[in-house]
């Protein structure tokens, strides 16, 4: 049995798993299942066949299992990470992703020292990590793995699948957590053509909304000239604003509520805000 071949084989199937038009957690359902059944096969033909020296058995261990097992923990999580999602409410969706975040950081923080050796290549303690002679010579790492089977596991594989599954679960975080904050922002690229927004209320009270801005200098501090303001809502909200100057003009000669339109929105919005307390 070939099973270096094998572990290609199952990253070949992931990726085209990948590319399945399943929801998330279908795809790791899937995976869980297809990563098992190749650890399975790997360990029956290790209680059967065993390894030839200790080389072969870190091999294994450091490289060849680590694949399957690294898959089988980062689809675990993710699982487990989208079955626990807020459904709702955008602030508590990014608090559960940045409290996921923190608890890989305290993580790879508390086994600092390991992810030196494997950053660094290290080998010097290959022996003591990847063969199962030194087993019991190691503290449990993790209580998340209560039970690690003597005969398939070694003091620090579990270690290094998980160190390898955490650093592609953090990347999964840290684009969930860049996608809720793009759905709070707007492309300006999209404000054109792609939205249907469309000012219906009177050119008079635009007018009044634009002048309001410019000289509350809420855009650009103030250094946005009316001509600039005016001519963004007009393309945003697909108006044809007129001669706003006239306009103004007009509003300034009012005799009774110069700032009508203004007004009217305030008296608006504290209307809502009381009736939804009640």
């Amino acid at each position: 049995m070939k099973l270096k071949l094998l572990s290609d084989n199952l990253i070949l199937e992931l990726k085209e798993l990948e590319k399945d038009s399943l929801d998330i957690i279908s795809i790791s359902n899937k995976a869980i299942i297809l990563c098992r059944n190749l650890l399975t096969s790997y360990k029956k033909h290790i209680v059967k066949n065993g390894f030839e020296c200790a080389q072969d058995e870190i091999e294994f261990f450091k490289n060849t299992k680590q694949p399957t097992l690294t898959n089988l923990i980062y689809y675990s999580e993710v699982r487990s990470f989208e079955i626990q999602f807020p459904k709702v409410n955008e602030d508590a969706q990014k608090k559960y992703i940045k409290k996921k975040i923190n608890k890989l950081n305290r993580f790879f923080l508390y086994n600092m020292d390991f992810g030196q050796y494997i950053k660094s290549n290290n080998s010097h303690f290959d022996k003591q990590y990847y063969t199962r002679e030194y087993f019991d010579n190691f503290p449990i790492t993790s209580s998340k793995f209560y039970f690690q089977d003597p005969e398939f596991s070694t003091p620090r594989c579990m270690l290094l699948g998980k160190f390898k599954a955490y650093n592609l679960f953090l990347i999964y975080l840290q684009n969930r957590l860049i996608d809720k904050n793009k759905s709070l922002s707007i492309d300006p690229n999209t404000l054109n053509s792609n939205m249907s927004l469309q000012w219906t209320s009177s050119k008079t009270a635009l007018t009044e909304l634009i002048y309001a801005l410019h000289h509350s200098r809420s855009i650009n501090n103030g250094n946005a000239d009316i001509k600039e303001i005016a001519i963004m809502f007009q393309k945003v909200l697909h108006f044809d604003i007129g001669d706003y100057y006239k306009t103004f003009s007009e509003i300034k000669s009012r005799k009774i509520s110069r700032t009508k339109f203004l007004d009217d929105l305030a008296s608006g919005l504290l209307s809502h805000m009381n009736n939804s307390e009640e």
